[in-house]
């Protein structure tokens, strides 16, 4: 195909898009030399692309003399992508426009094994859907309630802001688990969604939605999210590092995530402690739940005590907590150690349900890395809190639709 009229049509629209979006609004002569290509080749392809919806003339520039320019400006609005966080105790959904902009967010119950069993006929599709799924999916029995509950929270939010399925080109989604590079199969997954490993895998999910999907470990997308339009912005090599249900970590090399072999790279669940336990068993909500329970055998440790009252009674002064609180930020302290001193990082991001706590941990970890750590990144918290995730996923969703858009021609 190089070489062709279609070829060389492609390239100047993508020279033009890719001003357009670097540079905001520009008048037809300003595209020209911007991009070198001639007014007229300019004129032509703009008209083009204002006939496929994705630039529109936006009023007139304020020059002083002469005949006042029109204004050109990419149409951020001409489709949407999404991307979702499928978590072990939300499900969250964000809607967004062609320039990353996160136009409504939503969080639902999350998923669990007896939506499996949930017997199809129950579900009550919507017209959309059952035009969709005759036209281009059928879901096997054992995906479709997972999935149509999935399809019909995106349904929701696409009728609440008047948008359609054809106007989502591309769904990012992030699992906790391990996705399979080449296969978009998931190896492992964090309870309570041991068992769904095929309900959510690439293939899946890609017969369900009418759009292109990409799927991709949820602290590998929250680790993208703070490297775009979070704490970690443009930094060269950083850690994402997420305590919660599980813990995980998302490295970026230069703007690139790692994933290494069988997507592996980031695991930190399988690193094992001094005393031979793993990180995840140690670190995550269960691990911090049993070190609880062993400092706290009489009062005021109760059966349904939760994590956040531990970090609450730090924050209140409490010795109890403050003693357990200690002794976790320790063997939190013992993981970031050993990961420093591998990768030498120049940041280290907190994330997850407990790593969020970063008013707790940071003082406490700081202290350590400054008596203990060979290297001293920078100790941050999430800026992004529980959006870290779907804002990673809108991210690669994005990605994903303008290199679909430039290939295909715009």
């Amino acid at each position: 195909m190089a070489g062709t009229p279609q070829y060389i049509r492609n390239l100047n629209e993508n020279l033009i898009m890719d001003a357009l979006r670097a540079q905001g609004t520009m008048s037809r002569a300003d595209i020209s030399r911007q991009t070198g290509l001639s007014k007229p080749t300019v004129s032509s392809a703009v008209e083009h692309l204002i006939g496929r919806n994705l630039v529109k003339e936006t009023g007139r520039a304020d020059n002083a003399q002469g005949r006042k320019a029109t204004l050109i400006q990419f149409n951020e609005t001409a489709y949407y992508v999404c991307g979702i966080d499928i978590g072990a105790t939300r499900i969250r959904i964000a809607l967004s426009d062609l320039n990353g902009q996160i136009v409504t967010y939503a969080t639902y119950p999350p998923m669990d094994q007896n939506m499996r069993r949930m017997p199809g006929p129950d579900f009550v599709q919507s017209p959309v859907e059952a035009e969709i799924e005759g036209r281009h999916h059928s879901f096997e029995s054992s995906e479709m309630p997972v999935l149509h509950v999935l399809y019909s929270y995106v349904d929701q939010l696409l009728r609440e802001n008047g948008l359609q399925w054809n106007d989502i080109r591309c769904i990012g989604f992030g699992i906790p688990g391990v996705v399979l590079p080449g296969s978009g199969k998931i190896s492992r997954i964090v309870d309570p969604l041991v068992g769904m490993e095929e309900d959510f895998s690439r293939h899946a999910l890609a017969r369900a939605f009418p759009c292109d999907v990409i799927l991709d470990n949820d602290v590998n997308l929250a680790a993208l999210g703070e490297y775009r339009k979070g704490a970690a912005k443009d930094s060269p090599l950083f850690i994402f590092f997420s305590i919660g249900a599980g813990t995980g970590a998302g490295i970026m090399v230069q703007g690139h995530l790692l994933h290494g072999l069988g997507g592996l790279t980031g695991e930190v669940a399988e690193m094992r402690m001094e005393d031979g336990r793993r990180l995840e068993d140690v670190l995550s909500a269960d691990g911090l739940m049993r070190l609880a329970r062993r400092h706290c055998f009489k009062d005021p440790f109760s059966s349904d005590m939760q994590p956040e009252d531990i970090f609450e009674g730090t924050r209140r002064g409490e010795e109890w907590a403050i003693n357990i609180m200690n002794q976790y930020s320790q063997m939190i302290a013992s993981a970031l150690r050993q990961i420093s001193t591998l990768l030498a990082p120049e940041m280290i991001v907190l994330g997850g349900g407990i790593g969020g706590n970063g008013d707790v941990l940071l003082p406490l970890l700081r202290e350590a890395a400054a008596e203990q750590f060979p290297v001293q990144p920078q100790l941050i918290c999430s800026e992004l809190g529980e959006r870290a995730v779907v804002t990673g996923a809108v991210q690669v969703a994005l990605q994903q639709t303008m290199l679909t858009l430039q290939q295909k021609g715009f």
